[in-house]
């Protein structure tokens, strides 16, 4: 029994593994297809893959990208909707994984938020945390959704409930049509929503 297992342990130190063999082979081609893989593996996931404000600061410098920002409360009925109904859709999914960092943040929250070097807090006059009340403009109210460019270049914040076809309507203009200097009233006369509602 002693020799069966010396000899196994002996074959397996003499033999690579295979991933460990595969890069080897082509270190460079294998980062590429690592990289792709990663990239594909979030992008294909079942649900948007959300982050916090402390983590949106550390991609945004690694790789800036655009910021989708849901604003909720725990109170909020709406929101719930909305997480059920429209943050649930494979395509948005698939769409916002892709093009955006996703960051869901409770408005009310009473911990202090660290971002770009401030501090946030709770305000008790806005019954908000002061983040919330600086992005969403001040205008509190349940759920919205802000979109902020790479860069935090620009800062856009849409309240109320979104439909699959407006939330659609609203990601690709961003994405396709901003970047173009195209108005949001031209990309929405010819906009065709192709993301169909889940059933």
């Amino acid at each position: 029994m002693k020799y069966l297992l010396l000899a196994a342990l002996s074959l397996s130190c003499m033999t690579q593994p295979l991933w460990a063999q595969k890069k080897t082979k082509n270190t460079a081609k294998s980062a590429k297809t690592t990289a792709a893989a990663v990239k594909d593996a979030v992008v294909d996931t079942n649900e948007i893959q959300w982050i916090s404000m402390e983590e949106l600061e550390a991609k945004m410098k690694a790789r800036p990208k655009m910021v989708l920002v849901d604003f909720y409360t725990s109170w909020c009925g709406w929101c719930k909707v909305m997480d059920s109904k429209t943050y649930t859709n494979k395509e948005l999914i698939k769409y916002v994984n892709q093009h955006f960092y996703a960051v869901k943040f409770d408005a009310e929250t009473k911990e202090v938020v660290k971002f770009y070097g401030k501090e946030y807090k709770f305000e008790t006059e806005l019954r908000a945390n002061r983040l919330a009340a600086e992005m969403m403009g001040g205008r509190m109210s349940y759920p919205t959704t802000v979109i902020l460019g790479e860069n935090m270049s620009f800062v856009n914040p849409i309240p109320g409930y979104q439909r699959i076809d407006q939330m659609e309507s609203i990601l690709k203009f961003f994405v396709e049509a901003y970047p173009k200097k195209t108005t949001r009233q031209d990309f929405q006369r010819d906009f065709k929503p192709s993301w169909a509602p889940n059933s």
